[in-house]
């Protein structure tokens, strides 16, 4: 697959893997961000979907894991004030998204039409 056809390239995504719990993770705000949804609207699927979502899937960092990581990265993409801190997804989650979240490249990344991500 070129370039121009894939809709998320591996490189791309490399640098938002985060090794946390001893477990390889992406954030649900980048993950929103790759299936071009809300990231509200990306915990509402999860809530709505949870006994597909074990914790060997999916957790909700703790404030201080969360401060942790905020202090190692310099970024401005972390956003404001949150109410709660974000979840991680491994990769078996990050697969289970794909099949519960219904935005357009979600469908396309279920399907095997989207390319890697």
């Amino acid at each position: 697959m070129t370039e121009s056809h894939a809709l998320v390239l591996p490189e791309r995504v490399e640098k938002d893997i985060f090794l946390i719990r001893g477990q390889r993770v992406i954030l649900s705000t980048r993950l929103a961000e790759l299936y071009e949804v809300e990231p509200r609207l990306l915990i509402q699927a999860v809530k709505r979907n949870i006994d597909r979502f074990p914790p060997d899937f999916m957790f909700q960092l703790s404030k201080d894991e969360f401060a942790n990581l905020k202090s190692q990265i310099v970024t401005s993409s972390w956003g404001g004030l949150r109410r709660a801190t974000p979840y991680a997804f491994t990769e078996q989650g990050v697969a289970m998204l794909s099949s519960v979240l219904r935005s357009k490249r979600a469908v396309q990344v279920n399907n095997g039409t989207a390319g890697t991500v």
